[in-house]
């Protein structure tokens, strides 16, 4: 009967909606992915009778110090305004510490006592950003900074009295050196020069000497120095003079000759080393395949990680701190499925405590697991990445989120990423690439990028699509794309060079136009411009390259949806540009979800911006990648 068929229906209606609602009931909270974590940042004292650490206090964050047992905690700050951006311990007394900018403020380096008294601010001058030299225990109660407090361009070394505020210069820059050593007794000693395209290791045995080239390469030849050695006559440092990869060598300070390789990996870069002022000596060498790996170089800190390995098994491990005699640790852990939690650790009664899980509103087992890929490019190139897929769901014919990766000279790597856990948790599959360009790979497949910002960089991303629709793990009618910064700009690059592969794309915070990308380059960057038109191109001589590759010229490729998020304060992209872009989109036609903050930069870090983005992401991937 007709009346039994309309019953039926709304029968049938009813159970879809009820099923779907029970669905987003279940759905993991967006605010439990993105919030502020309670306790972050633990550092230990150098005399170790105290830990300190950052909490978030009515929407800032704060430094709290308190004593091992947990039983006095002191809160240090508690400006209403500004949050903490960086802390150290300088004694074993005092901390100091960096408040970040805000839109009427400049950068301050502050100092207090460990009981709260003695606040003080120790420097604040208009339009001048500073850089730490010095980042641990400090001597004789000076600290080494770095300004570009004289010219808004170049940072000049100085030596602050934390206890006079007296500020006196130890160098000026004479307008070509990027960055200040000290060695450990708080000496300026080395620096790093560079003309825009060679760079220059400079070096002097003592303050009162002027400084003297030790040795000269080309950009693309990295030397990053690590420390001095334990009688200060060369120093260890990350380098790939005359190789591909990068490696663990010790230098002569004085000719600049490699003594010899102390670690070397013949697949990926060396990306960090780990030297014991205490022990004098280097404690291991870090690489990354698809996960962090370890060398060793010390067998009393390699018993003391296998012993940490024991305590917190299927976990990764991080010593984020330790006091002066390395007796007491900070230990951070973390998964592909877990943000992780500090611990802290004796070594003296081979205690373990735990101090704080980075959010314990996110359960485990409800998370999903990244796992590593690889595959061929279109002219042969091996790239490499990681594919995450939901929980629960076969892997066959999934929607999928590409996510480019920043930078673009930095990596992808295993490990928790709160964007891809809440994607994956709405039942995307996400893919990311390591483009050539990347970073840990080597040095031929980092210069493999140079002027490819939207050519070969981008045809491996699509090449990458094309072997995710190949292996039938996405569905070809349900792939978007999305990024951050230059991710953000692969992101609309892809729309408009494939808009046959994508559904929809998001741009947080991407370049639209690589001509203003240069125009906007902030002033302490300047020394670095030669680089940049060597690595991504010159407005002048590649202007055809530029305006190809720049989303800006190209709106009428653009035929599917698009999500742009934009601060009003972001020293990068240029937000006239972005709304002229989003304009042009509009007045084609292109339905276009727009999010734009006054008071941002580059990253939203107010908490209520940065969870309305995600709310308005997640819409927009619903809405655009739901089956019809």
């Amino acid at each position: 009967m007709p009346g039994s068929k309309i019953y039926f229906f709304c029968f049938v209606l009813a159970t879809l909606v009820s099923c779907n609602m029970e669905k987003a009931t279940k759905r993991i909270p967006i605010e439990n992915f993105f919030n502020v974590p309670i306790n972050t940042s633990y550092l230990v004292s150098p005399d170790g009778k105290y830990i300190s650490y950052l909490k978030p206090d009515n929407n800032r964050i704060h430094i709290y110090v308190e004593t091992l047992d947990g039983k006095t905690t002191t809160q240090l700050t508690c400006d209403s305004n500004r949050s903490i951006a960086n802390y150290f311990w300088a004694s074993n007394n005092e901390i100091l510490y960096l408040k970040g900018a805000s839109e009427n403020m400049d950068p301050g380096l502050f100092a207090v006592n460990i009981d709260g008294n003695n606040k003080r601010e120790l420097l604040s001058f208009p339009n001048t950003k500073i850089r730490l030299i010095s980042s641990g225990p400090v001597s004789d109660g000076q600290v080494l900074v770095s300004l570009n407090k004289r010219d808004s361009t170049v940072f000049d070394a100085y030596r602050l009295n934390m206890k006079t505020g007296n500020l006196s210069l130890l160098f000026q820059n004479p307008g070509n050196i990027t960055k200040w050593y000290s060695d450990p007794a708080g000496k300026l000693r080395m620096a790093i020069a560079s003309d825009g395209v060679n760079e220059t290791l400079l070096y002097r045995d003592r303050e009162s000497q002027n400084f003297r080239s030790v040795l000269t390469n080309n950009f693309k030849t990295s030397i990053s120095p690590i420390s001095f050695s334990a009688d200060n006559s060369c120093i260890y440092a990350l380098s790939n003079k005359n190789r591909d990869k990068m490696a663990l060598v010790e230098l002569d300070c004085v000719t600049g000759k490699e003594h010899r390789v102390i670690y070397s990996n013949p697949l990926v870069d060396v990306s960090e080393a780990i030297y014991s002022v205490n022990r004098d000596k280097l404690i291991y060498a870090g690489f990354e395949t698809w996960k962090k790996e370890r060398h060793y170089l010390d067998d009393t800190f390699k018993a003391i990680f296998k012993k940490l390995e024991k305590l917190l098994p299927n976990t990764e491990i991080v010593i984020a701190s330790s006091d002066s005699l390395e007796k007491k640790f900070i230990v951070r852990t973390y998964t592909d499925r877990n943000p992780g939690s500090f611990y802290l650790y004796s070594i003296d009664d081979d205690k373990l405590v735990k101090l704080s899980d980075v959010n314990s509103s996110l359960k485990v087992e409800n998370m999903a697991e990244m796992k590593p890929i690889s595959y061929k490019t279109r002219d042969g190139l091996t790239v490499y990445g990681y594919l995450t897929l939901p929980r629960g769901m076969p892997s066959k014919n999934l929607p999928v989120i590409v996510m480019p990766h920043g930078g673009p000279d930095t990596r992808n790597s295993w490990g928790y990423n709160s964007e891809v856990q809440f994607l994956a948790s709405r039942g995307y599959a996400v893919f990311q690439v390591n483009f050539r360009g990347s970073k840990g790979y080597g040095k031929d497949f980092w210069i493999a990028g140079f002027k490819e910002w939207g050519a070969k960089m981008q045809d491996d991303i699509t090449d990458g699509v094309h072997w995710l629709i190949e292996q039938k793990i996405a569905d070809p009618s349900r792939i978007g794309i999305y990024g951050f910064s230059f991710g953000g700009f692969s992101a609309l690059h892809g729309l408009m060079s494939s808009p046959e592969l994508y559904r929809c794309g998001a741009s947080y915070s991407g370049f639209t136009n690589l001509f203003t990308y240069f125009k906007d380059i902030p002033p302490y960057f300047r020394p670095y411009l030669q680089m940049y038109y060597e690595t991504v191109g010159n407005p002048e001589t590649d202007a055809d390259y530029f305006r190809a590759a720049s989303p800006v010229f190209h709106t009428d490729k653009i035929k599917v949806p698009v999500l742009i998020a934009q601060g009003a304060r972001d020293p990068r992209v240029n937000m006239n540009e972005t709304h002229q872009f989003v304009k042009e989109l509009k007045k084609k036609k292109v339905p276009v979800t727009y999010i734009f903050k006054e008071g941002e930069g580059h990253v939203f870090r107010n908490n209520e911006n940065r969870l309305e983005f995600y709310k308005k992401l997640e819409i927009f991937l619903d809405q655009n990648l739901s089956r019809e």
